[in-house]
């Protein structure tokens, strides 16, 4: 129900809403509408230079390990810090020439038997165009994989079985989560 004020009476009397009333306020909302959508600057990657579009990609693109762990807090692992700790493991803390020539954060292998965002091996690893890419074809492989592990000791017993040659993989992932407290980085 709608009021409206009476001069004459000095009261508030019901009414119910007018046909120019609806109409009046129909204009009112067209025209915000309207200088909304062109008052609104365009977006700021528009009015960027060819050459600052370029920095933009490449501060993207550039690696950190702040930014692996938000991208493996955004794909939503069940163990993350095993993962991180994975990735510390497989690329020597992030120096080796496979990450660094390969921006491969894994040690992984080019995938025959699943779907994959290898661009192909290079020196016996596979290759990637991005350290973001290397995760998500990690991603690839967990799903394809290790969807179903529900405990980390199931997660640790498939990584010693199938993921690494090295029969001490997993005492030394164990170690890097200890000593840089990676589960914390997670919570």
């Amino acid at each position: 129900m709608y009021y409206k004020f009476n001069k004459e009476k000095l009261i508030f009397e019901k009414t119910s809403i007018s046909g120019k009333f609806l109409t009046g306020l129909g204009a009112v909302i067209g025209i915000l509408v309207f200088l909304g959508f062109t008052l609104i600057p365009s977006s700021n990657i528009e009015q960027l230079s060819y050459e600052e579009k370029l920095i933009v990609i490449k501060e993207y693109n550039e690696f950190s390990q702040e930014k692996l762990i938000q991208k493996i807090k955004e794909l939503n692992f069940k163990f993350p810090h095993i993962i991180l700790a994975q990735s510390i493991q497989e690329t020597g803390n992030f120096k080796s020439g496979i990450f660094l020539e390969n921006n491969n954060l894994f040690g992984m292998k080019e995938a025959k038997l699943r779907a994959t965002l290898a661009q192909g091996t290079n020196r016996g690893h596979a290759h990637y165009n991005s350290w973001q890419e290397s995760v998500y074809d990690y991603a690839m492989f967990y799903n394809a994989y290790l969807r179903k592990i529900n405990t980390e000791g199931e997660y640790y017993e498939y990584l010693r079985q199938n993921y690494a040659e090295d029969p001490t993989y997993v005492q030394r992932l164990k170690s890097i989560i200890g000593k840089k407290n990676l589960k914390q980085k997670f919570q």
